[in-house]
């Protein structure tokens, strides 16, 4: 067999699309849901006889693309087949009942990247309970995980809850969305009817890809900086630039995929974790680089940075810790340049008042080791093994592949 998304299996199952055939069915998805023969998920449905009555748009949008953090999108009527897009990134941010009152089913079926920051788990979360209100069946219709099965990163603390980290889960997982589906539903106990469309001849394990079906599947951007899955490897430990004065490459070609700033000494604070913590260091490239972005941080500004590359022969998926590189970097910043503004104080998705590298790392614990002159390095690798394990053997029951 070859592989084949979760929306392919769906597509090629008689029997699961006579089930569909006399139900009122909605459909969550995104520019990235599309078959293996890249037709858009949601005009594959309508032309195998599923009457889709609409679709729901996470953030981002469901056919097109809004750039940045924090830009909302509207409500329309689509285009080609005239039926409703519901935005759950403006007024709404989780399915209303409203919304779910005349349905039977509701198909989901986005992109993931494999970290918790990324906001389509927290939609997945917001569809789970939704759901279980109103008596509506959830089919999920698997997709990889392009970051694999690794684990890496701090959980998230409870009470640290928000719309970029819905629950606590390692800031990467190593689960696909059906998994987490499946965890989510298990840990909250939820009596959503969930029905889970698996993927055909996956192998998270297997290289060159690791995670994603690399040379049979085209890579589709899930969101604009997206961009290829040099960066949805990366995301785990970027995501963090977001939450500081660095610019982590919005406004570039290569968003998420560096990191860097006018005054940011690229080449000692590489020296600096290379001589603390080499290990962390270990899978991927780090080369020196320079950049300007267009906009966002820094914007016409000539940047010194860094660029993380994992798209060569020898990249050691197994090694390459992604969490940890981004926060020893930020800590040999720290201890090379102890003046260095760090941080930033702004509204972070919806939360205007805590500061945004809580937000995205779910709790405090990253910015007090940074900030920190007595925490070392083995104090954040301590806290990180006593999580990462006791995950590794809570995540088990639901591996699928």
């Amino acid at each position: 067999m070859t592989f084949q998304f979760g929306i392919d299996a769906l597509l090629e199952s008689p029997a699961d699309l006579q089930s569909l055939s006399s139900r009122r069915v909605a459909l969550v998805a995104h520019p990235a849901s599309v078959t293996s023969n890249m037709q858009h998920s949601l005009d594959a449905l309508i032309a195998h006889g599923v009457a889709v009555n609409r679709a729901f748009g996470p953030q981002h949008g469901m056919r097109g693309d809004k750039q940045d953090n924090m830009i909302e999108s509207a409500d329309y009527l689509d285009p080609t087949h005239g039926i409703p897009v519901i935005s759950l990134y403006g007024e709404h941010r989780a399915p209303t009942q409203t919304m779910l009152a005349d349905l039977d089913v509701v198909l989901f079926d986005l992109q993931d990247i494999g970290c918790r920051i990324y906001t389509y788990i927290t939609t997945l979360k917001y569809f789970l309970e939704a759901c279980s209100t109103a008596g509506v069946e959830l089919w999920v219709l698997d997709r990889p995980n392009p970051a694999g099965r690794p684990v890496d990163g701090l959980r998230l603390e409870a009470g640290h809850e928000s719309f970029v980290g819905c629950d606590t889960l390692p800031t990467r997982h190593g689960l696909t969305t059906a998994e987490l589906a499946s965890w989510l539903v298990a840990k909250h106990q939820m009596p959503v009817k969930l029905k889970t469309i698996k993927m055909i001849d996956y192998e998270p394990m297997a290289g060159p890809g690791y995670g994603w079906p690399l040379q049979q599947r085209a890579w589709v951007n899930p969101s604009p900086n997206a961009s290829s899955l040099n960066m949805s490897r990366c995301f785990s430990g970027t995501v963090l630039l977001e939450g500081t004065q660095l610019s982590e490459g919005r406004g570039t070609t290569v968003p998420l995929e560096i990191m860097g700033a006018p005054d940011f000494p690229a080449l000692e604070v590489l020296r600096q974790l290379q001589s603390e913590r080499p290990t962390w260091l270990a899978g991927a490239h780090l080369r020196p680089c320079f950049f300007s972005p267009t906009f966002h941080k820094h914007q016409g500004e000539l940047c010194a940075g860094l660029q993380i590359h994992t798209d060569f022969s020898h990249y050691a998926h197994a090694q390459f810790r992604p969490y940890r590189l981004i926060a020893g970097l930020l800590k040999a910043l720290r201890q090379v340049r102890p003046d260095y503004p760090i941080w930033r104080h702004h509204e972070y998705e919806y939360e205007p008042d805590r500061i945004p590298i809580d937000v995205i790392n779910g709790g405090l614990f990253l910015r007090y080791w940074v900030d920190d002159t007595a925490a070392t390095y083995a104090d954040l690798e301590a806290r990180l093994e006593a999580e990462e394990q006791p995950w590794l053997v809570e995540r088990a029951p639901y591996l699928l592949y």
